[in-house]
């Protein structure tokens, strides 16, 4: 979005039409000549259809504050869901063990906390983006200063941040700001850059640390000298860039692996790796639940075949699943786990579980064969171990009408084998 798109965007009527929108037809080539013939340029019209819509996919983020915020394509998708800034509010204000509860305390009037504006602990949000984080902070009492390098993305955060009015937003680079009277500093550095020659403002991954904005160095280094931080990465994060001084926690919400946060000084708990799995249920693993290498049993495959959560595979944490589940790995490089006793308890939040109904051929024509012969007609297909492509294996199988399945390709021993599961 250009700045004068955003201009005209924030004029009070045109903010008043898009709180109105639902007035009009759902057609949106309809809704667009609606818009027309209420005299709307043809970019305002844009932007009022692209805003709404925008809305809508970002209720998943932030629930129903989504209804009143704006944003960009990239600034939403890069945006904290507010379950997970909660928690990272939580990790800077030093509110107890590490527990990733719900967001319900968020977004919230400020003046209820009981805290003034004088007495309250001050955060610098460096790399605010749309402001999910800021909210989160300024929410749960934090003084925030939010702080964008990008005019239009500094601009939508100030909005989306109005009603609180202990945050406000500069338009800055985070290399430019003091940072030394700040209580907590939350960075996250732009790890997308607009692609060589994109008109339509696209964007691309930047996968040297040092390229970020600001780099991660720099970032670090303001890190480690903070009373608190938090710094949001990607979940591919090389584990040979996390420094000693840093608890490094991916983090899984809904089943999706979201990132990994270091945290240093007085917002890191334990130093090393974790995972902290976010859903109908939470689990936290760290590293020093992992069992001696000795210990890290391969064995048979069981009735059950375990799937784990993508944040603990991310972090490294697979086989510390093993003891409270009963479980062992199939292969020693891969992250199934398989056990014969179905899972439950608190550890179980950490797996997808299958029971095994059989092992079959890994080629094509026999596996189809197979399938039939079982009556099945529809399948999931997962893999780990195996070079494959799912949808194409899907294609080549050319099943008729069946029962549903899930297919796991994967490897026991030197074997590459498909596993007939169901999900339990």
């Amino acid at each position: 979005m250009d700045p004068q798109t955003l201009t005209e965007l924030l004029d009070v009527s045109v903010l008043d039409r898009l709180d109105r929108i639902e007035d009009l037809p759902a057609d949106e080539l309809a809704r667009s000549s609606a818009l027309r013939k209420e005299g709307y340029s043809a970019e305002v019209t844009a932007g009022l259809l692209t805003q709404a819509q925008l809305r809508k996919d970002a209720v998943k983020k932030l629930g129903p504050f989504a209804e009143d915020m704006l944003f960009t394509r990239d600034g939403l998708a890069q945006a904290t869901r507010l379950p997970v800034a909660a928690h990272h509010a939580r990790r800077l204000l030093g509110e107890g063990k590490d527990t990733g509860g719900d967001a319900d305390d968020t977004g919230g009037d400020a003046d209820d906390t009981g805290e003034s504006a004088d007495s309250a602990p001050t955060i610098a949000d460096l790399g605010c983006g749309i402001g999910a984080d800021s909210f989160a902070f300024a929410g749960m009492g934090a003084q925030v200063t939010a702080v964008d390098a990008d005019e239009v993305t500094a601009a939508i955060a100030s909005f989306n941040l109005r009603h609180l009015a202990n945050a406000s937003v500069e338009h800055a680079r985070a290399e430019d700001i003091d940072t030394t009277d700040f209580d907590a500093l939350w960075f996250d550095p732009a790890r997308r850059t607009v692609g060589k020659g994109s008109k339509s403002g696209s964007t691309a991954r930047i996968f040297d640390p040092e390229d970020f904005s600001p780099s991660l160095s720099w970032v670090i280094d303001k890190a480690i000298a903070a009373k608190a931080a938090g710094v949001k990465l990607g979940p591919a994060l090389d584990h040979s860039l996390i420094p000693d001084e840093a608890e490094a926690q991916w983090v899984s919400h809904a089943g999706e692996v979201v990132e990994v946060c270091l945290y240093f000084g007085t917002a890191r708990q334990r130093p090393g790796r974790s995972a902290l799995v976010m859903g109908d249920r939470t689990l936290l693993v760290h590293e020093d639940d992992l069992p001696a290498e000795d210990e890290e049993g391969v064995g048979e495959l069981g009735q059950y075949l375990l799937e784990p959560d993508g944040a603990i595979v991310r972090a490294g944490l697979v086989t510390a699943l093993c003891g409270p589940l009963q479980a062992r790995r199939v292969h020693p490089k891969i992250a199934y786990l398989t056990t014969d006793v179905e899972p439950t308890g608190p550890a179980s939040a950490g797996v997808t579980s299958y029971e095994v109904t059989d092992v079959l051929p890994a080629k094509i024509p026999s596996l189809r064969k197979a399938l039939i012969s079982r009556g099945i007609g529809k399948v999931v297909i997962k893999k780990r171990g195996a070079d494959i492509v799912p949808d194409q294996v899907r294609r080549q199988l050319k099943l008729p009408a069946g029962d549903k399945a899930t297919l796991v390709f994967t490897r026991l021993g030197d074997r590459h084998v498909v596993l007939l599961t169901q999900p339990c």
